[in-house]
């Protein structure tokens, strides 16, 4: 039957055992409740006809979900109400609750924390730029990887987030904020290729003409360095931009930033950097969170030269947000400026972010934290 071969059938009443880990599959309950915005309109048309519909009314839904971002069956205003009440008995439309929205008094940034249909928290980031607007959104409730400067590892993982929930971040957004969305960057909560499937999922229904149309090329994928999931990325040609939070420029200093420095070395890291780069032909992003006197060394600039040498690149200089945690402090403005000229004088392009909603809790995890600690 369509619903087996569907892989993603959501089980309400979410009774997750074992905070501190995502499991390999997700556990959800008793009863399932079909996902259908997680859907491929393929998929989608499928299931339709096998509910004894027209395939036509396929893609009336996926339109209404995809482009109209209706939060209900009942809003699809030209499906019947015999269909409508056979999708709310079977599927569930997920859509995510806006629980708490901030905005920077200093940019306009805007925070979102969303709760999901079990209760659980993620966040959501608007950044307005000249260029367009940007969201960073979710791709876990929390994350496992236990990198030292991030605030959405402190707890453990809970669970993946499904592509629907991924979708929905963007889709509430614009909805709420009334503003088109651009770009997108997965860089909130979580390890994206940790949750590989539902991710790969979320890019191409994110990118389907049918739906918002967002150019895969205006879409960021972040990963501390997961190198196995980097070889199965560059096999899908997607032309995302892939965004390596890499922070150290050798494997002793990155183990005491990152754990997942002992499992993957940084130059298994940069070996699978050049092979994503000549599959796809896309450009590397490095991100490296300044911290003070750990990171930010002039012996570390040159170590990171030599390291990305020859690599088509950039480097994304991140002043490291202060958490209440962690001892890490944000290096002073002249060292990074001092940093960035040393890359630059190696011939390695480097930039600093702009810092945004640094007033409202802006870096990953911060919001979500304090507001489960209320």
């Amino acid at each position: 039957m369509v619903l087996q071969a569907i892989r993603f059938c959501m089980l309400l009443d979410i009774n997750l055992r074992d905070k501190k880990q995502c499991r390999n599959e997700d556990f959800y309950g008793d009863y399932t409740m079909i996902d259908i915005k997680s859907m491929y309109i393929e998929e989608l048309e499928q299931f339709i006809v096998s509910m004894g519909e027209k395939k036509f009314h396929a893609v009336q839904l996926y339109k209404w979900m995809h482009q109209k971002l209706v939060p209900s069956f009942s809003e699809c205003s030209n499906l019947s109400k015999n269909l409508k009440e056979k999708l709310s008995k079977q599927c569930t439309m997920i859509t995510l609750e806006p629980v708490k929205v901030l905005k920077s008094t200093i940019d306009g940034t805007e925070k979102y924390l969303f709760k999901l249909y079990d209760n659980n928290l993620i966040e959501s980031v608007l950044m307005r730029y000249h260029h367009g607007n940007s969201v960073c959104i979710s791709s876990q409730v929390g994350c496992k990887m236990g990198c030292r400067f991030c605030a959405s590892t402190i707890d453990g993982c809970v669970r993946n987030l499904s592509a629907s929930e991924m979708l929905e971040q963007v889709y509430r957004i614009q909805k709420l904020s009334g503003e088109r969305v651009d770009n997108i960057v997965i860089m909130g909560s979580g390890e994206p290729l940790d949750n590989y499937d539902n991710l790969i999922r979320f890019l191409k229904l994110i990118n389907s003409q049918d739906g918002l149309h967002i150019s895969a090329r205006n879409i960021t994928v972040s990963t501390c360095g997961l190198v196995s999931e980097m070889y199965q990325l560059a096999k899908e040609q997607l032309q995302i931009t892939l965004a390596i939070s890499l922070h150290a420029p050798n494997d002793s200093l990155r183990r005491t930033m990152m754990p997942i420095a002992n499992k993957y070395s940084v130059e298994e890291i940069i070996k699978a950097c050049r092979y994503y780069m000549k599959e796809t032909k896309r450009r590397i992003t490095f991100e490296y969170s300044l911290v003070k006197g750990v990171n930010d060394t002039r012996e570390c600039a040159d170590e990171l030269i030599q390291l990305l040498s020859g690599i088509n690149c950039h480097v994304n200089l991140i002043p490291v947000n202060p958490i209440k945690k962690n001892d890490y402090k944000q290096s002073d403005k002249k060292a990074v400026e001092s940093f960035r000229k040393r890359l630059e004088n190696g011939k390695i392009n480097a930039t600093i972010r702009r810092e945004l909603g640094r007033d409202i809790d802006g870096s990953c995890g911060q919001l979500r934290r304090s507001y489960i600690g209320q």
